[in-house]
């Protein structure tokens, strides 16, 4: 699984993982298992009703449009993703992270032609294994990639801090973060506390008063680690 950079709104660069081949052409074939069982349906339930398909051809071609354009109405609706890629965990982003818009979307299903219809698939691996970043042909046209949205977690790189009961906040203003913001925070601090690294703790100090328009006469060390536990408590009692 490779890995690139996108830097958040709030000017914190976090590492995004792309998705496994393995992962995307299992969701490519359960897509494919659900367009191909819902012809079958349609052509089972017309058959029943001994509609000549000689003189149906027009009301045959609109029933089948929504096979035809499964992924890209798909992937627009569902935010990025297929029922496929769904259950697979994995998702269409902008590759700054973002949401693609129904050009980006658009593109995509237009270049499966040549990424997965004319080549069986084959130039959509050969150009996700040599471009890296998760892209084939339709992705480096629409200037998105496919990340995986499977986390590996453990102890140490949970958000979760252990706070007492009577715990009592100091920074309302933290919850302006998202989750992988103080990820990333929690992960930089852990590291420099380590490693005694003080020029990387007083950064992140400096850069969460900007962001989060604090005052505190606290040590940077100190403020820091307020600063992940008050996220916490927020979080955990919303």
């Amino acid at each position: 699984m490779e890995q690139f950079q996108i830097e958040t709104a709030q000017n914190i660069t976090i590492d995004q993982n792309t998705a496994h081949l393995g992962d995307r052409m299992v969701a490519y074939l359960i897509d494919s298992f659900i367009v191909i069982a819902y012809l079958i349906l349609m052509f089972l339930i017309l058959s029943s009703l001994d509609v000549d398909f000689g003189d149906s051809w027009a009301f045959y071609l609109i029933m089948s449009l929504p096979a035809f354009l499964y992924y890209v109405l798909l992937e627009m609706l569902l935010n990025g993703q297929t029922i496929g890629k769904k259950l697979m965990q994995v998702r269409v982003v902008k590759i700054d992270g973002s949401k693609p818009s129904f050009s980006s979307y658009l593109i995509r299903w237009v270049l499966r032609i040549i990424d997965v219809g004319i080549s069986s698939g084959g130039v959509a691996v050969l150009t996700i294994l040599i471009r890296g970043k998760g892209q084939r042909v339709g992705d480096i046209a629409a200037g998105t990639t496919v990340i995986s949205e499977k986390k590996k977690v453990s102890l140490r790189d949970t958000l979760l801090r252990e706070l007492p009961e009577d715990y009592k906040p100091s920074f309302p203003q933290v919850t302006v973060f998202k989750d992988r913001e103080i990820q990333t925070i929690k992960e930089l601090y852990d590291s420099a506390k380590r490693n005694g690294d003080h020029n990387v703790i007083l950064s992140l100090s400096d850069r969460i008063k900007k962001v989060a328009d604090v005052q505190t006469e606290l040590k940077p060390v100190d403020f820091v680690d307020l600063v992940i536990k008050d996220y916490n408590y927020y979080t955990q009692n919303l």
